[in-house]
């Protein structure tokens, strides 16, 4: 059986290989941050902002329903693009799948060479964000499953 996050990755390659030149792209992505739901103001605190993003993001990440629901804000438009397109491949994902995949989605859609290296650094750091986040809900997830068992 087929990761559901690699198949949304596999999505979204096949999606970014249809524009010719880095500008549509680049489009593509400011659209898909336009595309981002509104993040909760009382989720914009200092502690939900990710370190090592020259611009400001946010992100709030919980378990419902067994699954991680993610929600992010920036104040650049690039930014928020990159993490949007972060959050609808592991969105509503299992904790543990989402620590352990490789998103291999942003070399094979050319992002970590067309990237500015802060920018790049950014998204490494959105991306380690979000498996941290997973791992600390997951290990949630088992100990709320332990104490249900005693």
């Amino acid at each position: 059986m087929t990761n559901p996050i690699n198949l949304i990755q596999d999505q979204l390659i096949e999606e970014f290989e249809i524009f010719d030149n880095w500008m549509d792209k680049y489009e593509y992505i400011i659209d898909q941050g336009k595309e981002l739901p509104v993040l909760e103001e009382k989720y914009k605190r200092p502690e939900n902002l990710i370190k090592g993003c020259q611009s400001q993001v946010w992100l709030h990440s919980e378990l419902r329903e067994g699954l991680v629901e993610l929600n992010a804000d920036s104040d650049a438009i690039i930014t928020k693009g990159l993490i949007a397109l972060i959050i609808r491949v592991l969105n509503h994902q299992n904790p543990k799948d989402i620590s352990e995949v490789e998103l291999y989605m942003t070399s094979r859609i050319g992002l970590n060479e067309h990237l500015s290296p802060s920018r790049s650094n950014g998204l490494n750091s959105m991306i380690k964000q979000i498996k941290l986040d997973a791992l600390a809900l997951q290990a949630t997830q088992i100990g709320n499953l332990k104490s249900n068992l005693i």
